[in-house]
């Protein structure tokens, strides 16, 4: 297979630093995803008053399907009437994944469709808290960072690593304090699901530099539905379901915006900042967990929260300032009588929101980042 297929190729899918503005942008996207996900485990514990841990876990993917295929099929209907008015680039408009970004596709399906929903559900019905459970996203961070390295091409400084680590201290630390720290099976299912998340999240940002972050999670729902829609199904009629408001806002939740929505802001935050340094953003995302578990919950929120809280926040600015190198694309043979040079062989790629917004009509043939940063 050749490189023009792959979404793993020997080209760079990441560029230098971005530019100030397009990496605020993306670092606030990615706060907006950690948002949306700071919710998601008070909503399971919802959700877990009247369903059972795997509907949860399983059917939120396969609501979230829906979602995705009416979404795909509006973006397809639209780009044939624009084909067939002669809007020049229509015929791109529905990007597939092709050749080995399929695999790449299943990877992120299998973090972020199977592995942390079902594991950090199963946590939470094995008696693990709130708090508990925010120890995974608390060392999620660290572990995505790995993970880019090692995937990614990123390369962060040793600044960026301490900032990181000590973040991931500071929210550990607190855990513990707050009586997480004993290991049970939760703190398996935990420690399992901070593994899967890392994975689905790498392998989703690595995807985003290809298509739009919305198609990305679109795809990943779909190609995991022959899975999804009919254990779902055999759960709903096995487990007997009791839908009281509590169990129905929380499994909606999960299903309309953990499972779907939260991700367009997640990946493409990632794809415009950088897996590395906005996966830091993301340790904030056990405080926010608190706050809300505080409010709809009814968990004390105490001193030693806000001071958490505090240091959590510098290590996150801190991660920020820190450099993030990213390995650097290999030299492009020119073929004799070849003209142009770069990367780009002379073709123009812009930046800012019009660049970006290109990725729906650009072919896009694994060789260049389609993400101008």
């Amino acid at each position: 297979m050749s490189d023009n297929d792959s979404a793993t190729a020997s080209a760079s899918i990441a560029e230098p630093d971005a530019p100030a503005p397009g990496r605020a942008a993306g670092l606030g996207l990615a706060g907006l995803g950690v948002l949306v996900f700071s919710l998601t485990l008070p909503a399971t514990a919802f959700a877990l008053e009247g369903l059972d841990p795997y509907l949860i876990g399983i059917g939120r993917s396969a609501a979230a399907t829906v979602l995705a295929a009416i979404a795909l099929l509006a973006v397809h209907l639209r780009s044939r009437s624009r084909a067939a008015a002669g809007s020049r680039g229509a015929r791109d408009a529905l990007v597939r994944p092709r050749g080995r970004q399929w695999a790449a596709v299943a990877v992120t399906a299998s973090g972020v469709v199977f592995g942390f929903p079902v594991l950090t559900t199963l946590a939470l019905d094995h008696g693990a808290s709130s708090a508990h459970a925010a120890v995974v996203v608390g060392l999620l961070p660290a572990a995505t960072a790995v993970l880019a390295v090692l995937r990614a091409g990123e390369r962060p400084s040793l600044a960026f690593w301490l900032a990181g680590a000590s973040g991931a201290v500071v929210v550990t630390g607190f855990a513990v304090i707050r009586g997480a720290g004993h290991l049970t099976g939760a703190d398996l299912l935990l420690f399992g699901a901070m593994l899967a998340a890392a994975v689905g999240y790498t392998e989703g940002g690595r995807l985003t530099r290809e298509m739009p972050g919305w198609r990305v999670i679109s795809w990943t729902l779909l190609l995991a539905a022959p899975i999804t829609m009919p254990v779902t199904v055999w759960l709903l009629a096995t487990t007997g379901p009791q839908w009281t408001g509590g169990a129905a806002l929380g499994f909606g939740y999960v299903a309309l915006l953990s499972a779907y929505l939260g991700f367009f802001a997640w990946y493409e935050g990632l794809a415009r900042a950088g897996i590395a340094r906005a996966s830091q953003v993301q340790l904030a995302q056990p405080l926010l967990t608190l706050l809300w578990s505080g409010i709809l919950l009814g968990e004390l929120i105490d001193g030693l929260t806000a001071l958490a809280a505090v240091g959590v926040l510098v290590c996150v600015a801190l991660t920020q300032r820190a450099r993030v190198r990213n390995a650097p694309p290999p030299a492009r043979r020119v073929r004799d009588g070849g003209s142009g040079s770069g990367r780009d062989g002379g073709r123009g790629g812009g930046t800012g929101p019009t660049g970006l917004a290109e990725r729906d009509t650009r072919p896009h043939d694994g060789k260049e980042s389609v993400t101008t940063m």
